[in-house]
């Protein structure tokens, strides 16, 4: 095929990495108000190496369109990445160093959950609200820095108060980077909301982040030297906006719910719509939010992924376990027990026989022929294929297994001999370096053949074996691979219901509430009838994403009592979305009182002291000012429009005004940086 080379480039390309398929489309700017597609493709998410993915997929969109390396202005990635490891509970081993806080501190914002059986380092420290320090002493970090070294990929490093002064944080960090080279999040660097152990919960979980997208980001820039291509590069954050990837890899936190954002962005841009609900179905999650206006909510309290909730701004999403790769299992007691779905997502039967072969066919094979079905039927382990430095602080037995989980897939059966096994296995899952093999939502398609991407024996033969389960009477769940099948689809069905049901009463202020679960919320979607008649719906169409939209979505606006519209090119509007947004970042500086007539200034350059407010607020101002430009050019941003804003609170006290604190915020915006 012979290259053409435009007169004038301008094509966009954007890439989304999801737990499944990695998409690219090639996007034309200056083709009609709305641009056009150029291209577009996909391909399987190559885990254990990301470049292979990445380069299938824009590799493809780039061959359809004939495109000179040249003719590229412009590359922009969003992913799910980030999402799908904390609602799965993985990421990289870290160390968290805690300044000036207690262990009982970890108690609070579900820290101690997050942390798990990973270290912790309490030193005395820290500031107090007006920044004033209390002694720090490093000792104990220096002591311990050589055994955590070797057993961690990184460091997050949290100081009591650090918002009102980074300097013991700068210090650790420092301290750190000195001894063992690795990677330190500092918490300062991610919020400047008060808050200690939130704060602490975004640093670690941004620690544990690193290594994924740099391995993420590190596969995209190879692919693009491979090709040729000099364009920037840009990450879409989890409030949509677009940042660089080098500012991207020191606050990967920032790209959860980079994926959904991007979507909401695509969404807008291909349906036209203002006002509507996103949903979005992948493999491994489904997102729900609000366009308002043309524009995604966001959430003022921090973004909520799984049980943890963030101090990252982003769009105001709830992020359910649910996809096309979710587990699929029964649910516990019962004489009729329900499917449930997720939030585990497995890799499915089909897809590991695709790539497999012979290996995953011949153990379902041997389990289905067996007089009476096995608990751990039609489940395989595979490595996940992470570098090896990653799989650094695992236990004797940890090593056994996963040393025994070398090469093909696994069949449980033969892996475990034991419960303690099952243990081991999980925490082997949990930290990222082993894959669980099952039937899922996406085998399912393929038993009925609404999906052909993959192995469909291997979905059948999972399909038998999940049906063969027993029930609280001991017969069989199902009687054919069929009947589950349409099962499990319609449990899909309706799960992407309740999703977006709840999702609107909590934006209807209804959080906490039983909501969806509720008896006659339930009954008013199964259509139950009686004397009373009950329905819910929307007051806006629901708009539905992915490439399994199609499918899932055909029978949801029965459920929801709107319309569904799941547009063109619906397959590809995160990749879509990460071309089409802006850059846009904040810097905030917080002016405090600590004693009458003297205004203090706290900046992530340290602390200053004046004699008048507005003396404090102007320089306040100015370096806000100076500081979102730039981060905005240190994020790709070209030329930038910067709008400051004051959050000065007073109390009246005797008739008086009394200055108490001031925000004071600048936010710069504006289009990223295109090669010329």
């Amino acid at each position: 095929m012979t290259r053409r080379e435009p007169a004038n480039p301008g094509l966009f390309l954007g890439i989304d990495t999801g737990g499944t398929y990695t998409d690219a489309v090639l996007w034309a700017q200056d083709c009609g108000p709305k641009g056009e597609i150029v291209a577009k493709a996909k391909a399987l998410t190559t885990r254990h190496d990301l470049a292979v993915g990445i380069a299938g997929a824009a590799g493809a969109v780039l061959e359809k369109a004939a495109a000179a390396p040249s003719s590229i202005a412009l590359v922009s990635m969003s992913t799910t990445l980030a999402t799908n490891a904390l609602v799965e509970g993985q990421g990289g081993r870290v160390c968290l160093v805690m300044i000036g806080f207690s262990d009982a501190d970890l108690d609070r914002d579900r820290l101690r959950a997050a942390l798990g059986t990973d270290p912790v380092v309490f030193l005395p420290g820290g500031h107090d609200v007006h920044g004033n320090p209390a002694r720090l002493d490093l000792a104990a970090l220096e002591d311990a820095l050589p055994g955590l070294g070797p057993t961690v990929s990184g460091f997050a490093v949290c100081a009591y108060f650090a918002v009102r002064n980074p300097g013991h944080e700068l210090a650790a960090a420092e301290l750190i980077r000195d001894r063992t080279g690795l990677p330190v999040t500092m918490s300062h660097e991610l919020s400047a909301k008060l808050g200690g152990p939130r704060r602490a919960l975004t640093t670690l979980l941004n620690a544990r982040l690193i290594a994924m997208i740099d391995r993420l980001v590190a596969a995209t820039e190879g692919f693009l030297a491979g090709r040729g291509i000099a364009a920037p590069l840009l990450v879409v954050r989890g409030d949509g906006a677009l940042v660089s990837a080098a500012f991207a890899r020191l606050r990967p936190i920032e790209t959860i719910l980079s994926g959904p954002a991007a979507s909401l962005v695509g969404a807008r841009h291909l349906t036209g719509l203002e006002s509507a609900v996103v949903s979005d179905i992948g493999g491994t999650t489904t997102d729900v939010a609000v366009l308002e206006g043309g524009r995604p909510r966001l959430d003022p309290e921090g973004a909520t992924v799984g049980t943890y909730r963030t101090m990252v701004e982003a769009v105001a999403m709830r992020t359910f376990g649910l996809g096309g790769d979710s587990e699929v299992r029964l649910e516990d007691g019962g004489l009729a027990p329900r499917l449930v779905l997720g939030p585990r997502r497995l890799v499915p039967l089909s897809l590991a026989a695709h790539i497999h072969g012979a290996t995953v066919i011949e153990a379902l094979e041997r389990q289905a022929t067996a007089r009476s079905p096995g608990r751990l039927d039609g489940r395989f382990a595979l490595r996940t294929g992470v570098p090896e430095r990653l799989a650094a602080g695992l236990s004797a037995a940890e090593e056994r297994l996963y040393a025994a989980i070398d090469g093909a897939p696994q069949p449980l059966d033969r892996l475990l001999a034991s419960t303690v096994q099952g243990v081991t296995l999980d925490r082997l899952v949990a930290r990222g370096l082993v894959h669980i093999s099952g039937f899922t939502p996406s085998d399912a398609a393929h038993a009925l053949g609404r999906q052909t991407n993959w192995n469909a024996e291997a979905a059948r033969l999972g399909a038998t074996l999940f049906g063969r389960r027993r029930d609280g009477a001991g017969n069989p769940i199902a009687p054919d691979a069929e009947e589950i099948s349409a099962r499990v689809l319609d449990a899909v069905t309706r799960r992407s219901a309740e999703a977006i049901l709840e999702t609107a009463l909590v934006e209807d202020g209804m959080e906490g509430a039983p909501t969806v679960a509720h008896r006659l919320v339930q009954r008013a979607l199964d259509g139950a009838g009686g004397i009373a008649r009950l329905s819910i719906g929307l007051d806006r169409p629901v708009i539905g994403l992915g490439a399994s939209a199609p499918l899932h979505y055909a029978a949801l606006s029965g459920l929801i009592g709107n319309a569904c519209v799941v547009p063109q090119d619906t397959d590809v509007a995160n990749a879509l979305g990460a071309v089409v947004g802006q850059v846009r970042v904040t810097a905030e500086v917080q002016v405090s009182q600590p004693q009458p007539g003297r205004y203090r200034l706290a900046s992530a350059d340290g602390i200053a002291d004046f004699a008048s407010e507005e003396a404090a607020l102007d320089e306040a101002e100015r370096l806000a000012r100076t500081a979102a430009a730039a981060r905005a050019a240190e994020a790709g941003a070209d030329t930038v429009e910067i709008a400051v804003a004051r959050d000065i609170r007073a109390a009246d006290i005797d008739g008086e005004r009394a200055f108490v604190e001031a925000i004071v915020t600048a936010s710069a915006s504006g289009r990223p940086r295109i090669a010329r």
